[in-house]
């Protein structure tokens, strides 16, 4: 069985402690929204959690709380900022649930009618284009 202890030094840690850069789109006093390093799809952002929270079922309520609000306000915005008809949200569970990095995440992908996701291991993205897509979703939320 797999350890379920939260690993503060997971990259979503380091991130947090500003060890590892991001693109961040919107930060508040609980959660931090960044662009996905392997998009599925222009836009693809990630909302985390700034509590130590492994996943789903160890977070406190207050934090899922704070996350699914992030996730809204941030959904919009990408929803907005690529022209998108719907949005997709996923959020995994330990490695039997697809989880790979193990810090509490919800992913917001913006999508199109007929447009499919690619893999998420389809390789890192050009750091260019997500600055670019960053500027982006800011500038909807900014309004």
């Amino acid at each position: 069985m797999a350890d379920t202890a939260y690993d503060p030094d997971n990259i979503f840690g380091k991130i947090l402690r500003g060890e590892i850069p991001a693109h961040k789109v919107y930060e508040d006093e609980h959660t931090l929204a960044f662009m996905d390093v392997m998009p599925q799809g222009e836009g693809h952002t990630l909302v985390i959690p700034k509590a130590p929270s492994r996943g789903l079922l160890d977070a406190e309520p207050e934090t899922l709380a704070a996350v699914m609000r992030t996730a809204q306000v941030v959904g919009r915005a990408v929803k907005t900022a690529f022209g998108a008809e719907g949005l997709t949200l996923f959020q995994f569970n330990e490695p039997a649930g697809g989880q790979t990095v193990f810090h509490l995440h919800v992913h917001l992908i913006p999508r199109h009618e007929g447009v499919p996701l690619r893999r998420h291991e389809g390789g890192m993205a050009d750091p260019t284009v997500l600055a670019d897509h960053a500027g982006r979703i800011r500038a909807a939320l900014e309004g």
